[in-house]
């Protein structure tokens, strides 16, 4: 069976969903769940996403996601890896969390047509009332914790959380009186129709690739031609354009940060220095949540061994204060 497509650029709009693998539950806990959003803020945060809708399940998410950047790969591979290594090894486990690739449909986000922008929106926002969990005679649909519809009762998100663009899909004012007014129609729809989103939008949901009209599916069609022109080294030339600023900023916050901690700048010296120096650790952090850079890259720069050492040595770290707040002070110096 053929590999579902992966079509990025630069203000791509998709519905986003990865289910436990083998339908098994993925958030047990309030740990998992708090787990896993910590992760997609650090996500949105080195990769400049944006977050319009989301909701946790027992055995699966959703997401309505931006990406400013074509970075969606890269961003997921971190987000699931990450969640997946902590999860396993809260349960001193091995092998898969989640079923197979995530699925990621491109969704024509465009302000002119916001039609299927605002059908995920509400399957996003009603999935726990057509579970059963809240909603109508369960209770208000806002009393479900682990969705962003809270937040828009509340006015208040986390900086990845952008609430605006779901409130101008449905014309409503970006203020309170169009956040009220947004949730009334949901709570509503969870009461009257059980948290159902009608016949035509569940059709488009199920359609597969793509959520648009057949222009926007045209442009798709036109993206995937464009991608198939790529140079002999395999690798696209946008991609390849956004990788090179990437590494750039990375490449700046390690000379930088380098000088600033006293690390020496010739690697052979930097060679002799502990792998998990503290100095080394600190800028692992930043360059971790401040760009889309590996844990290949980081290692090989800082010499810190098996990429798998990057990842446990900057996990580790977060339960540190001392190197939380040193954290905290070296990114302002380094102006990320």
């Amino acid at each position: 069976m053929a590999r579902p497509l992966r079509f990025e650029y630069p203000g791509a709009v998709y519905h986003v969903m990865a289910r436990g693998d083998g339908g098994k539950m993925i958030f047990d806990d309030d740990l998992d769940r708090k787990g896993f959003l910590s992760r997609l803020g650090g996500v949105c945060e080195s990769h400049g996403w944006k977050v319009h809708a989301w909701v946790l399940m027992g055995n699966h998410f959703h997401l309505l996601l931006e990406t400013p950047q074509a970075n969606l790969v890269s961003g997921m591979k971190l987000l699931l890896g990450t969640f997946s290594q902590s999860w396993n090894r809260k349960r001193l486990r091995r092998g898969h969390v989640f079923q197979g690739r995530y699925k990621a449909v491109p969704v024509n986000g465009s302000e002119s047509d916001p039609y299927y922008f605002r059908i995920v929106a509400d399957y996003i926002h009603l999935n726990p009332a057509r579970a059963g969990l809240t909603g109508g005679k369960m209770g208000a649909l806002t009393g479900y914790e682990w969705s962003s519809l809270p937040a828009y009762q509340r006015g208040k998100a986390p900086e990845w959380l952008v609430m605006d663009r779901v409130l101008g899909a449905f014309a409503l004012a970006k203020d309170g009186r169009g956040r009220r007014a947004y949730v009334e129609w949901l709570e509503a729809r969870a009461l009257n129709d059980g948290g159902e989103i009608g016949e035509k939008a569940t059709q488009a949901l199920r359609r597969g690739w793509y959520l648009g009209e057949e222009g926007f599916k045209n442009r798709l069609l036109k993206l995937l031609k464009g991608q198939a022109k790529r140079p002999a080294s395999g690798k696209s030339q946008s991609g390849g354009a956004l990788r090179d600023r990437g590494e750039r900023e990375a490449q700046r916050i390690l000379e930088e940060g380098k000088r600033l901690l006293g690390l020496p700048a010739d690697q052979e010296a930097l060679a002799d220095i502990r792998k998990g120096d503290r100095r080394k650790v600190l800028l692992a952090r930043i360059l971790r949540s401040k760009t889309a850079i590996s844990n290949d890259w980081i290692s090989d720069r800082l010499c810190m061994g098996h990429p798998g050492s990057v990842s446990r040595l900057v996990s580790e770290s977060r339960n540190d204060q001392a190197i939380n707040k040193e954290c905290e002070r070296l990114t302002k110096r380094l102006s990320v």
